[in-house]
């Protein structure tokens, strides 16, 4: 059970922030209007260089407390258990008391205007401590941890997006038919990158050249080398643009597209142009794939709806869900999470749109025993303002993910980023932002929209106990400052031996 937590002080009595001028970067919100909110998620790159105080001493247990923390070893976390057999029993998690005095004033510095957080015990779910934990806040991009644990919770392990190619109603004509796999890729494999880094057989992407190739053996096989082409994206319903689509964050939510969307699929940019027709560039990057593989493709692609029962021809395969999970987790991918939320929309036999995926979220966590009073989700990737959660329920659902009883939901912690180390944490956490210490040990979901910073997820304390957080901050600072605010309270959670 979740108890209530201790009030903190008025944020009226906040501290002062340390002057971040020199950590500023040229493309801090360099894609916001000033009556816009965009899911950033830029930390990668801007988000831990702040100049910020250092980490003073831990309150709570005393001389023996603080030795642990001066002699713990510090590594970056592997994939593997993330609580060993015995850690509930081995180690005592902290008291409320104990994790008030070690907080001190760090939840109190200006950067954070208004701070709602909860700190839990990751091995049990227990609550330890926050401040307006129940109060529901704007969730940013760690709304995706609902949709992960969500769609873990629907699909079976192995589940995987097909894209397929069916015959048409008439001799000669083809349908290519979108699954909901928004990472088909029309690279070449040595070209791939996922956040930068080379893809592994693991989660390689599935090939639409693969594709191609398949579906031209099947047409060879069967006599012919020339056809219609058409594609097929019935699967989902309801708007097709999220409510604030800018065409770089997130492109136009379609069951068929190629490299997400990209102008440029081999673009480093997190939040890269798209264009304007997903569903069209795929078949057109289709067309051509056929025509390299000697099929004669009639006319340019139109939409239709394939018939059902239709002869499948070729498919190929997205990585697992688990993996796609990962991907999103690490990477924020707001594409990838809105793909995510209509596979367990459709698993939840709910209709495939943002209201539907909405719905089947919602009640999968409430099936899973997740709190859910003041949580309203009207998206899966958290880039809509609208969505609320509160501090309780993300610590809660990390929770879940962490429990040896819940193994089909371990890829929402093997995804979160590693502080100093990963995905958009990779820049956090520096030594520069006076939250270094816990560099590596912290695996967390960040959140960036405008005046909305938040961050969840686990930290290994000093006495070497898994503990859940989540810290949700609306703020007028500017946003380096803030997140390194946010970085230095999780670091005083992981020195605390108390």
């Amino acid at each position: 059970m979740l108890a209530t937590g201790t009030t903190l002080a008025d944020p009226a009595a906040a501290q002062p922030s340390p002057d971040p001028a020199h950590s500023r970067h040229a493309d801090d919100g360099r894609h916001q209007g000033p009556d816009q909110d965009r899911d950033q998620d830029r930390d990668r790159r801007d988000g831990g260089d702040d100049d910020g105080g250092k980490d003073g001493k831990a309150g709570g247990r005393g001389d023996g407390g603080q030795q642990r923390r001066d002699d713990r070893h510090r590594s970056v976390p592997v994939r593997g258990p993330v609580l060993a057999a015995g850690d509930a029993a081995d180690s005592k998690a902290p008291t409320g008391g104990g994790l008030r005095t070690a907080l001190g004033d760090t939840v109190q510095d200006r950067a954070l205007g208004t701070l709602n957080f909860a700190v839990a015990d990751a091995a049990t779910g227990e609550f330890l401590f926050g401040s307006q934990e129940n109060v529901p806040a704007t969730p940013a991009s760690t709304t995706k941890l609902a949709t992960a644990v969500a769609a873990l919770a629907l699909l079976p392990a192995e589940h995987r997006i097909a894209t397929t190619v069916v015959r048409g109603a008439a001799p000669g004509e083809i349908t290519l038919v979108g699954g909901g796999d928004p990472t088909l890729t029309a690279l070449p494999a040595d070209q791939v990158r996922i956040g930068g880094a080379p893809v592994d057989r693991d989660s390689a992407p599935a090939s639409m050249a693969e594709l191609a190739r398949r579906t031209a053996a099947a047409l060879k096989a069967a006599g012919g080398t020339e056809v219609k082409l058409s594609y097929d994206t019935s699967l989902y319903s309801g708007p097709l643009l999220h409510h604030d689509h800018d065409a770089m964050n997130i492109a136009a939510v379609t069951p068929l597209m190629v490299d997400e969307g990209r102008i440029d699929p081999r673009s480093p940019d997190e939040a890269p142009a798209r264009v304007f027709d997903p569903a069209g560039q795929a078949a057109d990057s289709f067309a051509a794939l056929l025509a390299a593989e000697g099929i004669t493709v009639r006319g340019k692609p139109a939409q239709a709806t394939a018939a059902a029962g239709a002869t499948e021809l070729a498919r190929v395969e997205s990585p697992t869900i688990g993996r796609l999970v990962e991907r999103m987790l690490t990477t924020s991918d707001n594409t990838l999470a809105e793909a995510v939320a209509r596979q367990a929309a459709i698993a939840a036999k709910q209709p495939a749109s943002f209201e539907g995926a909405a719905k089947a979220v919602t009640g999968e966590l409430a099936a899973l025993g997740v709190p859910l009073d003041g949580v309203l989700l009207t998206d899966g990737s958290g880039l809509a303002k609208a969505n609320l959660i509160p501090p309780v329920t993300l610590v809660k659902l990390l929770a879940a993910a962490a429990a040896p009883d819940h193994p089909e939901l371990r890829p929402v912690i093997t995804g979160l980023p590693v502080a100093g180390f990963s995905g958009t944490l990779v820049n956090r956490f520096s030594a520069k932002s006076g939250a270094g210490e816990a560099a590596g040990i912290v695996r967390a979901k960040t959140g960036t929209l405008q005046g909305v910073n938040t961050l969840a997820g686990t930290v290994v304390d000093a006495d070497g106990r898994v503990l859940a957080f989540a810290l949700m901050t609306r703020t007028d600072a500017d946003p380096a400052t803030a997140r390194a605010a946010v970085d230095r309270i999780v670091a005083k959670i992981a020195a605390c031996g108390c």
